[in-house]
């Protein structure tokens, strides 16, 4: 009964047929044309947000003017905003490391004499990570060995003191005056950061020039300076340009005490439970002990960090806690477009 019905429906509306092809076909293209525009809409929304960063009129790093006149400097820093702004799930992990550790940093700085901005090296040198190079640079402010070594720092197969933040900061603060000895000028004790005194030196000497911004450098050299001024722009604005971190989302403050040490310890693990936490908490807060053991036959004094109260894995940076296997390289993919 049914299937006769639908055949004498079908036989009435077969004349139709190609009419009612037509006007399905047409209504569908509409559907998929009006669906594209609309993503189209959306995406060059995004676009223009993107390209709508405006470079403010004064920018200055530890306290020298910045040439923004100057249209290479302004594309510059502008193409580094886009690029850190663009990955805004990464610029806000930054601005909760900086929230966590630039305390421990800023006094440092400040004891030494040498610009806050400073901090924001530690940002385009590791991201705040453990973080270990190619070259074998290690720690927050990527110091090989040989500098480690030659400012003062113990490494050895039981101890890495580049993994200490307060140690490898007093370190790269040496650096930093020891630089501005022979430069006279905190741009170009930054730019030193990643090019070298000696190397910056020579390329200044062979293109007469005094100033970083009139200098013509490799890639990265070139573009370090201005990675560090659009670090800053975020981290210090993070509201203008959208990057506005949460309170809920940022890393909670946990508080230290200093265990002074002079003594071996045979098992860092029984030290731990000794001092009422696990193994894996006392490592997290002392990334510079690399084995089990410590041995200290010269009585030197070590500090040993250890949080009060309890602290949850998801208190914690996973980045900082395994960092000892983080490349440096990998870690500044976001700056390397």
């Amino acid at each position: 009964m049914f299937k006769t019905i639908l055949y004498k429906i079908s036989i009435k509306f077969y004349p139709f047929t190609k009419y009612i092809i037509a006007i399905s076909s047409s209504l569908l293209v509409i559907s998929f044309v009006k669906i594209f525009s609309n993503n189209n809409h959306y995406s060059n929304n995004c676009i223009n947000d993107i390209l709508s960063i405006q470079i403010p009129k004064n920018i200055n790093f530890a306290d020298e003017k910045v040439p923004i006149p100057n249209q290479v400097v302004k594309e510059s820093i502008k193409k580094e905003l886009h690029l850190i702004t663009f990955c805004q799930s990464q610029a806000l992990l930054l601005q909760k490391r900086a929230r966590r550790w630039f305390p421990i940093i800023e006094p440092i700085l400040k004891r030494n004499n040498v610009p806050e901005d400073f901090k924001y090296i530690a940002i385009v040198e590791s991201q705040l990570t453990n973080a270990v190079s190619r070259q074998g640079a290690s720690g927050f402010w990527q110091l090989t060995i040989t500098t480690a070594k030659n400012y003062g720092l113990l490494i050895n197969n039981e101890v890495d003191e580049r993994y200490n933040i307060s140690k490898s900061t007093e370190t790269a603060c040496k650096y930093f005056n020891d630089a501005y000895k022979k430069f006279n000028n905190w741009t170009l004790v930054a730019a030193s950061y990643n090019i070298g005194i000696a190397g910056l030196q020579a390329q200044m000497e062979k293109q007469k020039v005094n100033k970083y911004y009139d200098l013509v450098l490799t890639d990265e050299a070139a573009r370090y300076i201005f990675r560090l001024l659009s670090i800053k722009e975020i981290i210090s604005r993070p509201k203008v340009y959208g990057l506005l971190l949460n309170k809920s989302v940022r890393y909670p403050e946990i508080t230290i005490k200093k265990i002074t040490v002079d003594t071996t310890i045979q098992s860092i693990k029984d030290f731990a439970a000794n001092q009422g936490v696990d193994y894996n908490t006392l490592k997290l807060f002392n990334p510079w002990l690399i084995l089990n053991s410590l041995t200290n036959i010269e009585k030197k004094r070590y500090i040993i960090s250890i949080p009060k109260g309890k602290v949850n894995c998801t208190d914690w940076d996973e980045m900082y806690i395994d960092g000892n296997k983080f490349s440096a390289t990998d870690s500044l993919n976001l700056f390397n477009k």
